[in-house]
Order: C-alpha cells, then sequence, then structure tokens
C-alpha cells in the first residue's frame, strides 16, 4: 500500500549480490562462483566471510531496515548457498 515499501528481495537477486560481493572480496570472476561452492572450495578464509558479511550488511542495510548478520550464525555458513538461504530467511523474517 506504502509508496515507500521496496519490493521484496527475490532469491535470484540475492545469489547475485552474494556471488558479486565475493568475486570482488576474492579477486576471482562471479562465474567461478556457484550456489553449491563452498567457502573453503573459494578459498574464502574467516577474513573474507567478514568482508562478505559487511558488504552484504551495507547493501541489505539500505533495502532492509536494521538487516545484519548475527556473529553466532556465522559459523553456520558453509557454502554460498548457505549464506544465500540465510539472507533470504532474514529478509522474509524482517519485512
Amino acid at each position: 500500500m506504502g509508496a515507500d515499501v521496496e519490493q521484496p528481495l527475490g532469491r535470484a537477486e540475492v545469489l547475485e549480490l552474494v556471488r558479486g560481493s565475493l568475486a570482488d572480496i576474492l579477486g576471482t570472476s562471479p562465474e567461478r562462483i556457484s550456489e553449491g561452492s563452498s567457502f573453503d572450495d573459494l578459498g574464502a578464509d574467516s577474513l573474507a566471510l567478514i568482508e562478505l558479511v559487511e558488504a552484504l550488511e551495507k547493501e541489505l542495510g539500505r533495502r532492509v531496515a536494521g538487516f545484519r548478520v548475527d556473529d553466532e550464525d556465522l559459523e553456520d555458513l558453509k557454502t554460498v548457498r548457505d549464506a544465500v538461504d540465510y539472507v533470504v530467511a532474514k529478509v522474509g523474517s524482517s519485512s
């Protein structure tokens, strides 16, 4: 009803955001990052994951008020799919 409400983020959009952010952090091409890629296989260490979380919080914070990744949830994110599922669930629960 309100004109200031943004469209909810779709899963494909979240995947592209995660892939793009991770590619920037790792210095690789987004095409080399699939949804099934594990962070270990991509060579993403804990610092890279923290950078990914910061990038997601910055980007999604503009669209979803108060979006943040809880520190205790970070250890459960092992693959790109885990990160996408987490963001989709979090964005869905905050709207």
